[in-house]
């Protein structure tokens, strides 16, 4: 029914994934050359996906284009609310009152704000690492400190250092934990009981969280997502930050869905945000949560089903590599750590000898050494060429 072996041509799109990365991962104009041309790169990079957005969506876009204006743009009526709600009720059984729900363009512009409403000058946020890097960024611009607690790396599959987490929750200086649920590059789905101890332990030193769960629907058959408000519902300092943007392959269209229960700070937000929406996005986005689910579960069995096709091809061509099948995200987070010293700059390593465009752990903030995250969000072609061509660099260099 959805052809997710389809390849589809990005080029001439203005898409980051094509025409961005020398920026983007290398920090370098269109000078950079490499011996592979452009199109020839395998492209396992950046979290968007090489997957058609569904239908539905499309033609709800379509059918807004077709009243023809596009003027300035709220979201009046209860139709969204109604969507959105619907969805994390049928697939998280959690409610939340209609009047928390605000509006970003990203979750990334979120944190931006939201950092500098909630730490003072002299406050730190604090999250889990190896991190989604613009974490850092947002306390970087912010011109806050942060402070980091190092997950356990037990054979591939990462714990939180509950210890060390308690004593940096404990700083008087530490206000907020910034907590990326699923864990983004870990990919995993932390447990009702590891929510638990992580929320009393920032309960009990009144830090603010502010939970991304933007990979919250990406989940490998049997996995659940809890989101971290659902069990501290009378704790207005979680902030929950959802998007259709992962899930449906929306980036692009730049809307999310931030749920501020602390009126202080939501009226803060309303007062200094620009509160206005794209048209298009809000008809996607809508029909997304409205008409979406079919589509996203056969994505499910696609992903799996490149998730074990991993596992087994770098068991058999790459055996020192360490991986273990994400739990959620469609990211695969793989320790080459056998093969390389840690001097080795990853990312400029597989694009001169294997033509593969991926993310290496220097991009993680910090405890990812010798780790390369791999977007398997593609055509099983595409995730076959990719891997054999990393497997062959590494055996040859």
């Amino acid at each position: 029914m959805y052809n997710f072996d389809e390849i589809i041509d990005r080029r001439n799109t203005n898409a980051l994934n094509t025409d961005g990365f020398r920026d983007y991962i290398f920090h370098a104009d269109d000078a950079m050359v490499f011996p592979y041309e452009d199109d020839e790169f395998i492209r396992m990079w950046v979290a968007d996906m090489e997957f058609a957005a569904p239908q539905v969506i499309i033609d709800a876009m379509k059918e807004r284009l077709d009243r023809r204006i596009f003027g300035y743009t709220r979201i009046f009526t209860d139709d969204y609310y109604n969507a959105f709600a619907k969805w994390c009720k049928d697939r998280y059984d959690w409610a939340f009152d209609k009047k928390h729900l605000v509006t970003s363009n990203g979750i990334i512009p979120a944190l931006y704000e939201l950092v500098g409403h909630i730490c003072k000058p002299d406050e730190k946020p604090l999250f889990l690492t190896p991190s989604y890097a613009y974490f850092k960024y947002a306390a970087d611009f912010n011109e806050r400190e942060h402070v980091c607690s190092d997950l356990i790396n037990v054979n591939g599959f990462f714990k939180i250092d509950f210890e060390d987490f308690a004593q940096k929750a404990s700083d008087e200086k530490t206000t907020l934990l910034i907590l990326c649920h699923p864990h983004n590059p870990t990919g995993r789905v932390w447990t009702e009981e590891e929510l638990l101890r992580l929320g009393e332990i920032c309960i009990k030193n009144k830090l603010w969280i502010i939970s991304d769960e933007i990979h919250c629907d990406l989940l490998r058959k049997g996995k659940h997502h809890i989101p971290l408000a659902k069990l501290f519902p009378n704790y207005d300092r979680i902030i929950t930050c959802m998007a259709p943007s992962k899930t449906f392959n929306l980036a692009g269209l730049m809307i999310s869905n931030i749920i501020i229960p602390n009126d202080k700070l939501r009226q803060l937000w309303l007062k200094r945000h620009y509160n206005f929406d794209n048209p298009l996005s809000v008809a996607g986005a809508q029909a997304a949560y409205e008409k979406g689910a079919d589509w996203l579960e056969a994505l499910q069995h696609y992903l799996d089903d490149n998730f074990l096709y991993t596992k087994d091809y770098l068991a058999r061509n790459l055996p020192e590599a360490k991986f273990e099948i994400s739990e959620a995200t469609y990211l695969a987070w793989v320790d080459v750590s056998a093969y390389f010293d840690g001097s080795e700059d990853l990312p400029m390593f597989f694009a001169n000898k294997a033509g593969v465009l991926l993310e290496g752990g220097n991009m993680f903030v910090r405890n990812s050494d010798c780790f390369i995250r791999l977007n398997l969000a593609c055509p099983r072609s595409i995730v076959e060429e990719g891997l054999k061509r990393i497997c062959a660099a590494i055996l040859n260099k």
